[in-house]
């Protein structure tokens, strides 16, 4: 009982560090905000009084083309084993096998395992659509699994003794249903640390996946000055911001396994903090606790759910609780990678 509360205690002194560099963010963001807006109100006024004169010139100018879109990010090979946590009504894993991504074409459904946290029943009782998936996937040949808890992967009978190279949790969730946002973020945070170090146990062994700084172009502007590009190979972009790009040899070499968390980039979810649960967790307060497993943050990118044909995420009380049980709307879907920091 009291490992419980100091590991409360130590996540609730992190939550409000964050809260309050947030609002610090925030306040910069408007002032930022603010500012850019002034500017272009004065570049909008100047722009007016020169168009009279410039009208001899018109049509001669270049269009600015439009940025080209971004690549989207699918983090698995047709080779790699996939372990899906906390499934609902299986759709994801469907679309992992069904109509998939050119990328995965040729990935063999046993090397996919999918799991629910509900028993079988309650899966087909909240998702009206869920026999019919889980049919169609045991047919395919892959391992569909009921009742395993998250933070007990490694206690789970049918995954003993196994690793795998992704270990994936699309939008987990507590789903106890508690109003006080506080309690709520912090059953979520006890929640994310108990995945994070059972799933340390059954992560493929190996090296760091390598990364490398993206080459870069220059390509000169309308006005003759060089501005940098990116190169036709479009990298990958970090939490941060900084962007990178991951080497897969056409002969790989067997690398260290990683764990994805796609969450709703918005509050509440992101005053989880899952990175830094994951890069620095709270530091034990007993010395009969082991400490908690550090992650290295690999990447974040935007999940696109549309590449995924056919999935739908549902919430932990099933498609008849509430309306459709699909998730609000406002900001965007992100994908953040982990692999465990050598000891």
């Amino acid at each position: 009982m009291g490992k419980g509360k100091n590991l409360k205690a130590a996540l609730q002194s992190q939550q409000s560090r964050f809260k309050a560099k947030e609002k610090l963010s925030h306040a910069a963001q408007v002032s930022e905000q603010r500012s850019h807006r002034n500017a272009k109100q004065q570049h909008s006024k100047g722009s007016s009084v020169n168009l009279s004169s410039n009208n001899s010139n018109k049509g001669k100018g270049k269009a600015t083309p439009a940025p080209p879109p971004r690549r989207t990010t699918i983090p698995f090979r047709s080779t790699d084993t996939i372990l899906l946590i906390g499934e609902g009504n299986f759709s994801f894993a469907r679309a992992l096998l069904c109509d998939p991504p050119a990328e995965l074409c040729d990935l063999p459904p046993k090397n996919l395992t999918a799991t629910a946290y509900d028993t079988e029943d309650e899966c087909y009782e909240k998702y009206a659509d869920g026999r019919e998936i889980v049919a169609y996937l045991r047919q395919r040949g892959a391992q569909i699994l009921f009742g395993v808890d998250a933070t007990k992967l490694e206690k789970t009978a049918a995954l003993k003794g196994r690793r795998w190279d992704h270990i994936v949790w699309n939008f987990p969730h507590a789903g106890k249903g508690i109003t006080d946002q506080d309690r709520n973020i912090l059953s979520n945070q006890v929640l994310i640390l108990g995945f994070l170090r059972s799933a340390s146990k059954v992560l493929s062994l190996g090296p760091v996946p390598s990364i490398t700084t993206p080459r870069r172009r220059k390509k000169a502007d309308e006005d003759g000055e060089e501005d940098d590009a990116e190169d036709e190979t479009a990298p990958l972009e970090t939490e941060e911001g900084e962007q990178f790009k991951f080497i897969t040899p056409k002969e790989a070499v067997k690398t260290r396994g990683t764990v994805l968390i796609t969450l709703r980039n918005v509050v509440p979810y992101t005053l989880w903090d899952v990175p830094r649960l994951a890069k620095k967790p709270p530091l034990p307060t007993t010395g009969s606790t082991p400490a908690n497993p550090r992650y290295t943050l690999l990447r974040s990118f935007a999940f696109n759910r549309s590449v995924y044909k056919g999935y739908e995420h549902r919430m932990t009380k099933g498609t008849r609780a509430h309306g459709t049980g699909r998730t609000g709307e406002g900001g965007e879907d992100r994908t953040w990678e982990f692999c465990l920091q050598d000891e």
